[in-house]
């Protein structure tokens, strides 16, 4: 029902916006597009909120914050601290974990309601360029958005079963901390895992068949990384692709294509995610597809000029924030207001390992090959010099890469809690700030934050507590 009618027979009502899939592009569009006066119906088949707030960013960082918790039990001693370190509570973890999540999604579900939205539980399905069923009901709208992300990615052959072959999704109810796991994919999600687990105490071998981990950051920041897992403790193959996997008597057995063999409690399949876009009518209704991603152009817009798409479901970045702004974007240019294409190179991305791994801007490769070798300058500064991150006792880099003469092109830092400085990383970014003009300013002292003037003083040729 909408306004006392009922949508499916009632041909007066047609929303402004329809948008199939409440994540976090298609919820961000909602709330945008009604703080703009527009009509707007919000269909999801699960929970509001989507992948990034039940099975991926939040639940997985509560986990990642547990295992940052466990370590600290296990290390006291270093900082003066006696403690000692009893062992994981998973039902506790996982209490802690879906409080976060329940806490986030009541005020997601308080706000939509606020904002006079209509919101559909059910699954949707788009039936023609203007009207989505559900419920055996149909939707009209003015304009449709698809936002139906992803799901977790397997290989061909490999099937994931939620018993000794898992996902993401399954890793995140995990009842047990497992003695041992293997995980397949060393990017974003496998990397997190890897630490979580190996903080909670299980041993842990990542599989990689590109040459490094996370390996589309920039080469400096993987091996950094690298050099850090080992530390911990946590082994990885890299270079060489997943053959087959076999269970064992009390496990999984995985093969390689250079001949090695693993075995562990587990496989995690982290090898990314894939668009969720079978079956639900794109095809028919027309929309250009790619691989299973809806195509568009750099304001969201599909082949077909009443629809849009956003988030995972389409060939961008798969992180939330990405999400978020293009939904923005696409409720902005539907308000008839004059929003800017965004600039993917421009978008904050985190690993939230021990250590995290941020960045913004392009790497020292891309520079080189957008630029010329001879126009890029490079400058690493070491977490040693900076008084704070010797407090956490983190190691670590930030690496600058800027165009001679010119504006920092790239911003790419390794260490503990250096997450939390890619806000100013962004503005240098996308501010196309000079190494002089970052340098001018003051950071707080101690702060990790005043690495990243120490970093740019050092660039702009008067280093502080930093030397060649």
């Amino acid at each position: 029902m909408h306004g006392g009618r009922d949508v499916a027979n009632d041909a007066s009502t047609v929303f402004d916006l329809v948008i199939l899939g409440g994540g976090s592009g298609g919820y961000a569009a909602a709330l945008r597009a009604s703080q703009l006066g527009l009509d707007v119906a919000l269909i999801e088949k699960d929970k509001l909120g989507g992948t990034c707030l039940h099975y991926g960013c939040i639940p997985t960082k509560a986990l990642l914050h547990a295992g940052e918790v466990a370590d600290a039990a296990r290390e006291g001693e270093q900082f003066g601290v006696k403690s000692t370190f009893e062992g994981i509570d998973m039902p506790g973890v996982h209490a802690y974990k879906d409080g976060v999540v329940s806490g986030l999604y009541k005020g997601l579900q308080g706000l939509v309601a606020s904002r006079k939205i209509t919101y559909v539980q059910g699954e949707g399905r788009l039936s023609s360029a203007t009207s989505v069923d559900v419920n055996g009901e149909r939707y009209t709208g003015r304009h449709i958005l698809l936002a139906t992300g992803s799901v977790p990615k397997s290989l061909p052959g490999l099937e994931i079963d939620g018993d000794r072959v898992i996902s993401s999704n399954h890793a995140l109810k995990l009842d047990r901390v497992p003695k041992s796991v293997i995980i397949l994919g060393g990017g974003v999600i496998g990397c997190e895992f890897a630490s979580a687990w190996r903080s909670f105490g299980s041993e842990v071998t990542i599989v990689e068949g590109l040459p490094h981990l996370v390996p589309a950051e920039d080469e400096n920041s993987s091996k950094l990384l690298e050099r850090a897992f080992r530390k911990r403790g946590i082994k990885f193959s890299l270079g060489s692709f997943f053959e087959k996997a076999e269970y064992t008597n009390d496990g999984v057995k995985v093969s390689l294509a250079n001949g090695k063999t693993f075995e562990a409690e587990l496989l995690l399949v982290a090898i990314g995610r894939g668009p969720v876009s079978q079956g639900l009518g794109y095809e028919e209704v027309g929309v250009a597809m790619d691989r299973g991603y809806v195509t568009v152009d750099e304001y969201c817009r599909t082949n077909i000029d009443t629809i849009s798409a956003v988030g995972d479901l389409i060939p961008t970045l798969q992180l939330a924030h990405v999400g978020f702004a293009e939904g923005i974007l696409v409720a902005e240019r539907l308000a008839g207001l004059n929003p800017v294409p965004i600039d993917y190179d421009g978008v904050p991305r985190v690993t939230y390992s021990h250590p995290e791994v941020a960045s913004v801007g392009i790497t020292e490769a891309k520079a080189k090959e957008l630029y010329g070798a001879d126009k890029v300058v490079t400058l690493k500064y070491n977490l040693g010099g900076n008084g704070k991150s010797k407090i956490l006792k983190t190691q670590g880099e930030i690496k600058l890469v800027q165009v001679r003469d010119g504006a920092v092109v790239g911003v790419h830092m390794v260490g503990d809690r250096l997450g939390e400085q890619v806000g100013e990383a962004q503005l240098i970014y996308n501010w196309e700030a000079l190494p002089a003009e970052v340098a001018q300013l003051i950071h707080a002292h101690p702060t990790q934050n005043e690495a990243l003037g120490e970093a740019h003083l050092a660039l702009a040729g008067k280093p502080l507590h930093s030397h060649d």
